[in-house]
């Protein structure tokens, strides 16, 4: 073990924060960390946004149903970008498709996550804390007017970091049986016996942890996730296209 393995072994996500906002030396560091992140191509098809206004704020708050968000010490928006490219690209038939086309639109996905990944470690080497937020998809096409978005870019995730004001208990991750295979694909089986133990340690974190106690076993929880409302999030489609993303 050293001091990166610790970092990332140690990983949480943090919903409550002190009032301590970040420096502008500390926001300086995290986004020259993500920077340093590997990207597609060296085409770093991304941009970042600082959220401070508190205004703002709110409105995240709401379009994500988290209102602890406006606590934390800072917000980032992570978004995958191609506008600078086609600012920078001979306009041709070739050039635009490439822009507009499913492979540019992921690999902007790609380097926006990549980067906050980056974020996220960084900052808690430096003993900040974080949750990385899909939940403004909950409304993409109201952070894309929000934050004044241009065509060709998307918002990916959101940021919310800072002093963290709780240490909770860390969450049993799957066996390395259940996502870790080798030369191809291990389907899984009924009552595969890793399953069972996972779930099983599942529900005693949950019966543990000193707060939110629940029943609950990983399976349980996946089964939950796949019974929501598909249409809730049905809207990003559209949100994209209006980007100009997946267009014809």
């Amino acid at each position: 073990m050293n001091s990166t393995l610790t970092t990332l072994m140690a990983h949480r996500s943090i919903r409550q924060f002190t009032n301590q906002l970040l420096t502008a030396t500390e926001v300086d560091t995290l986004v020259t960390a993500a920077q340093h992140a590997a990207t597609s191509t060296f085409s770093q098809q991304y941009s970042i946004i600082s959220v401070t206004d508190p205004t703002k704020l709110a409105i995240l708050a709401d379009i994500t149903g988290h209102q602890w968000l406006v606590q934390a010490g800072h917000y980032f928006v992570m978004v995958a970008d191609q506008y600078r490219n086609q600012q920078l690209t001979p306009v041709t038939a070739t050039t635009t498709a490439n822009l507009h086309s499913l492979d540019k639109l992921l690999a902007g996905i790609f380097d926006a996550t990549i980067a906050t990944e980056a974020i996220v470690t960084a900052g808690e080497s430096m003993g900040l804390g974080s949750t990385i937020m899909g939940s403004i998809l909950n409304g993409a096409q109201r952070v894309i007017d929000l934050l004044g978005l241009p065509p060709l870019t998307f918002p990916v995730l959101g940021l919310a970091i800072g002093h963290p004001a709780e240490q909770p208990e860390q969450k049993p991750r799957l066996p390395q049986a259940l996502m870790h295979f080798n030369n191809g694909y291990q389907r899984l089986t009924n009552n595969d016996p890793s399953l069972v133990a996972y779930d099983h340690l599942i529900s005693d974190y949950y019966h543990a942890r000193n707060s939110h106690q629940r029943d609950e076993t990983f399976t349980h929880h996946i089964i939950s996730e796949m019974s929501r409302d598909p249409q809730q999030r049905a809207a990003i489609l559209t949100a994209l296209q209006h980007q100009g993303f997946l267009v014809d």
